[in-house]
């Protein structure tokens, strides 16, 4: 988990101004639509759909383009159609990137993420080259607490979560299996305790060391990778160098 801690604090220290709010509704929807047409469109009985519709609320998607989302996914309402698949590959180092699609042209998606992969010193793979390095996990953060790292792991240990650790920058992260995530929200939520970024990642098993060179063609590949339209989530095995440092935009 190291390399996506050292990636969390990089992006917060770089501040970068995220898209324009008409490509953020974008991806929420496009994420609501695939939750809705894999499990239902009930968030009651839908776990990831209920998930993908409080993030959204959360940026502050209307609820009339939520309902639309799930209304197109599970055929009330003529859209576009949506896909999920998944693409692997290896960025610079041999570091191992795994990346969460969602596309209406899967041919347009993989030639673009391939010319990406290409011009920053990496490679698309097969499928299932890097998959079975990266373990699926429930993830949450709290940021503002009274409580100590002992009192919030009783907590989570309760819940049934599968670890708890307090972040350089004071936040803690709790890592579940993804079937009991939200239990393990509502167990911190009953104790007053304010949750943010509940997520389902796959985590790398492993990581790989990179030297500094090569982690700053990673930072500018794995940005690129984030901002194209059709990539849901981007997950990848590097160990930063020790105070290592993104160059400033």
């Amino acid at each position: 988990m190291s390399g996506h801690s050292k990636w969390a604090n990089i992006k917060r220290k770089k501040a970068k101004v995220d898209a324009v709010k008409g490509t953020v509704f974008s991806r929420l929807t496009k994420e609501i639509m695939a939750a809705a047409k894999r499990g239902g469109g009930n968030p009651d009985t839908n776990f990831r759909l209920r998930l993908a519709i409080q993030k959204a609320k959360d940026s502050n998607l209307p609820q009339s383009n939520i309902d639309r989302a799930v209304r197109r996914a599970t055929g009330q309402e003529e859209g576009v159609h949506y896909e999920e698949t998944v693409y692997e590959g290896y960025g610079p180092g041999g570091v191992a990137v795994y990346l969460q699609i969602l596309t209406d042209n899967r041919n347009r998606t993989a030639g673009e993420v391939r010319h990406i992969f290409s011009r920053h010193g990496g490679a698309l793979g097969e499928s299932g080259c890097v998959a079975w390095m990266f373990e699926p996990k429930g993830r949450l953060t709290i940021t503002e607490t009274d409580k100590s790292e002992e009192e919030l792991l009783d907590v989570a240990i309760e819940a049934g979560a599968d670890d708890l650790r307090q972040e350089d920058d004071g936040e803690f992260v709790v890592l579940t299996g993804p079937e009991v995530l939200d239990q393990v929200r509502e167990s911190f939520e009953k104790q007053g305790i304010k949750v943010e970024d509940v997520e389902l990642v796959h985590l790398p098993k492993t990581t790989t060391e990179v030297t500094a060179a090569d982690a700053h063609v990673l930072v500018e590949l794995i940005d690129l990778l984030e901002d194209h339209d059709d990539v849901e989530k981007v997950f990848f095995n590097a160990e930063f160098p020790e105070n290592f440092e993104v160059d400033e935009a």
